[in-house]
């Protein structure tokens, strides 16, 4: 019985090819898009879920009451570790994390720079990263000891054992490789290439004690036995013991399995993160199967006609209902096996763009038993999905009526085909509303004062020699003509790296710990970034010598500190007390979307990690670059001349949201490609059916236009009712999406406006095309017959 099902469901195929090409087209179309979205959803959901004791390994957090809001914070002072290790034996393990590095390595006369961080000896067993050659327990026992992963290693010494080699350091101290870690997967937040032991940040001097200024992750494993709940609760109150000033904020820890997709707090509640992206693009995945299916189920009962003479005979033959059934049912597995083939050639074909597109190495395990068995699940719940709604109406066919002809239901008000139409156009038009509002965003964002100069803007870390020679080199790039301004500072222009609560200043309240930016810069900040000057000047070291105790305050700083006169005003820090001589014009430093926060821009007695350097616009970019890096090489012979566009950093900071619209847009084609393939599968059977109508009415006298029209509206009525449905729920969600934002667009009609009248025209050239052939055909061939 079953090779008899199989043999007619594929003579059915073979007989009706177009049916057959628009049905697995659809559901290819739709089965390839389920399918990239799945990839990229179960890496996005496997971040960091790789090491062995996850369930128990935790990143230390921060909170504190600001005025009523609760602010979460990851970075923690160095002085907690060792506090948290000598107070609570419920931690088995616990490592902090330095921020990632880069250095200069040498050995001999080869010198490759790598990025890398400080750790505890305690990281390598917290997490999940093995190693191929050394010892866990030991790798990290000598204070210069470094552990190195294989890439780097073998680009380091070739094919060469590693292992007890010589290196130095940013031409400094000397390193004995002790581990050779295995290269990190790409599915984790962790970018090093190699380990150093924190007892080396120890002897250098950098393990500072001050627990206002927090810099390190820190991470903690805790004993088997111990009740996360009840722990939680005992650690909140660690800094009452250590500081008085920080002795409110509220130490707490939070899932490390979470941090990737749960990184997004608000009052104190995680409120989501990457994953409502990774559930927006789910939902996405799902919806564009379905639609995919609810045009299988539109073209079978729309070729109901075709089949019912068969059914009839059949049923008047004795077959069951249940054989019907399974009968309809089978086609439409037959057919999403063959979708699934051609799915697979796709993804294939595919799958290098969008592993460009989405910044992944995704791939199709065929190994994997799990690939074949989700493979089939999926042929089997698309076919049922996709036929069961056929299957049933087939099969309710009666033989009497059907063997009489008069089985034709009344065109009545709302059947389940002009539903199923609505909810494709539906999901249609909330996609291209929601595209159009992430694009407006975007280029509302992009465009967005800075409150800097980025263009002929670049800067590299101060390396090697760079600060020790930074005079000398200063004086001779401005002498060449290379760069008109240059200025030495803590972080880029780009990104906020140091934050206290610990500014002090005239008027503040006692219990005040609210967050405030810090930059440090030593000369000229302003006129070298084209900051914009309020009022007072710029730092200026060469006049002023004792600017290096001198500060500037954004607007947003003046306003926090309810400065009316802010210039003379003292502001103490570290010890220091730094006078105001400037404020500037509130600037883009971190995020471009959400609102500016206070800043300080403290004087040259500070610390620097970065030189800026505004090129010269009278030259060409080729031409600076080329003398600066004469320059810097000059005095940094050892380091490779390593610099940054400021435009191009700047620019990364849409890469996600860019990539999210792209992935949007690309769905929202897909979606409207699978819709019309049914609209206009839908609209060959409409016009196949009224054939002879159309050649009466022709006969009579009726236009080309008339008959278009006759045969268009009711599909048009279709997506009218669609568009009525769709914009009410698209402006709710985008709306809610846009809260996110602080600095964001406002929903204007137009946009609406345009998905509609989008959707409209879509649908009027998909059905126009098979109703202009019906209306131009010629009549006598249509009724010859009559």
């Amino acid at each position: 019985m079953f090779k008899n099902y199989l043999k007619i469901a594929w003579r059915n195929l073979i007989r009706n090819k177009g049916f057959s090409i628009l049905n697995i087209a659809g559901l290819s179309i739709g089965l390839t898009v389920f399918t990239l979205i799945i990839l990229w959803i179960n890496f996005e959901l496997g971040f960091d879920r790789f090491h062995e004791n996850q369930e128990r390994i935790y990143e230390v957090n921060n909170q504190y009451d600001v005025e009523g809001e609760i602010w979460t914070w990851n970075s923690t002072p160095k002085a907690m570790a060792p506090a948290i290790k000598k107070d609570y034996p419920e931690v088995e393990r616990i490592s902090r994390y330095f921020y990632d590095t880069p250095f200069l390595f040498s050995v001999d006369d080869k010198r490759i720079k790598a990025t890398g961080t400080i750790v505890d000896p305690d990281f390598l067993s917290i997490f999940s990263f093995p190693l191929v050659q050394g010892d866990i327990a030991s790798v990290f026992s000598d204070v210069n000891s470094v552990v190195i992963t294989e890439t780097f290693a073998k680009k380091m010494f070739g094919d060469k054992d590693p292992i007890g080699e010589i290196v130095v350091i940013d031409n400094a101290d000397t390193f004995k490789v002790t581990g050779i870690l295995k290269d990190l997967p790409t599915n984790t937040d962790f970018t090093f290439e190699f380990l150093v032991p924190w007892a080396y940040l120890t002897q250098i001097g950098w393990d500072d004690t001050h627990w206002g200024n927090n810099s390190v992750a820190t991470y903690v494993m805790l004993k088997k036995d111990v009740n996360f709940s009840d722990f939680s609760t005992k650690i909140k109150t660690l800094r009452e013991n250590y500081d008085e000033d920080s002795s409110d904020m509220v130490t707490l820890l939070y899932p490390y399995s979470r941090t990737y997709l749960y990184n997004e707090f608000e009052n104190g509640k995680e409120v989501g993160g990457r994953i409502d992206l990774i559930k927006m693009f789910g939902i996405i995945a799902a919806i564009i199967l379905i639609i995919a299916c609810i045009n299988f189920m539109n073209l079978s009962t729309a070729r109901s006609e075709k089949r019912a003479k068969e059914v009839g005979v059949r049923k008047v033959m004795g077959a069951p209902k249940k054989h019907l059934i399974y009968q309809f049912l089978g086609e439409s597995i037959l057919i999403s096996a063959i979708a699934a083939i051609f799915s697979i050639l796709l993804v294939l074909l595919v799958l290098p763009a969008f592993n460009d597109l989405v910044g992944h190495e995704l791939e199709l395990d065929f190994t994997s038993m799990w690939f074949w068995i989700s493979a089939l699940a999926i042929v089997l719940f698309t076919g049922l999905l996709a036929g069961s709604y056929p299957a049933l109406y087939l099969s309710a066919f009666k033989p009497s009526a059907v063997l009489k002809g008069t089985f034709h239901k009344a065109d009545t008000l709302i059947t389940p085909r002009k539903v199923l139409v609505v909810v494709q156009f539906s999901v249609a038009i909330i996609l291209i509303t929601s595209t159009l509002i992430i694009s407006q965003q975007l280029d509302k964002v992009q465009n967005r004062q800075l409150g800097y100069s980025k263009d002929n803007l670049i800067y590299t870390f101060l390396e090697g020699d760079i600060d020790k020679n930074y005079e000398l080199i200063k004086k001779e790039l401005l002498k060449s003509g290379a760069a008109s301004s240059i200025t030495k500072t803590s972080s880029p222009i780009t990104e906020s790296w140091s934050n206290t609560w610990g500014f002090e200043w005239s008027g503040k309240k006692e219990n005040d710990k609210t967050i405030v930016l810090r930059l440090i810069a030593d000369d000229v900040v302003a006129e070298t970034m084209g900051l914009e000057l309020l009022s007072g000047r710029d730092l200026n070291l060469q006049e002023f010598p004792t600017d290096s105790t001198a500060v500037l305050l954004n607007e947003s700083a003046v306003s926090l500190m309810g400065f009316n006169e802010p210039l003379g005003q003292i502001i103490k820090d570290n010890g220091i007390e730094w006078h105001v001589v400037g404020v500037v014009k509130d600037f883009v430093f971190n995020s471009p979307f959400q609102k500016i926060e206070p800043l300080v821009i403290e004087g040259a007695k500070g610390w620097f990690n970065v030189m800026h350097m505004k090129l010269n616009e009278a030259n060409s970019t080729s031409e600076n670059l080329a003398i600066v890096e004469n320059i810097y090489k000059k005095y940094n012979p050892e380091y490779p001349f390593d610099f940054e566009f400021v435009d191009g950093e700047y620019a990364e900071k849409f890469s996600d949201q860019q990539r999210t619209g792209k992935l949007a847009t690309l769905f929202t084609l897909l979606t409207i490609l699978i819709s019309c393939l049914g609209l206009f599968g839908l609209a060959s059977y409409m016009a196949e059916n009224r054939i002879k109508e159309v050649g009466i009415r022709k006969v009579l006298g009726a236009s080309v236009t008339t008959i278009v029209t006759l045969l268009s509206k009711d599909f048009l009525k279709l997506v009218a009712i669609s568009i009525l449905i769709a914009i009410p729920i698209a402006c709710y969600y985008m709306s809610n999406w846009l809260e996110e934002f602080d600095f964001r667009i406002s929903i204007s009609v137009w946009v609406f406006a345009i998905a509609g009248g989008l959707t409209l025209v879509i649908a009027l050239v998909t059905v126009s095309f098979q109703a202009i052939k019906a209306a131009r055909a010629n009549p006598v061939k249509s009724l010859r017959s009559e």
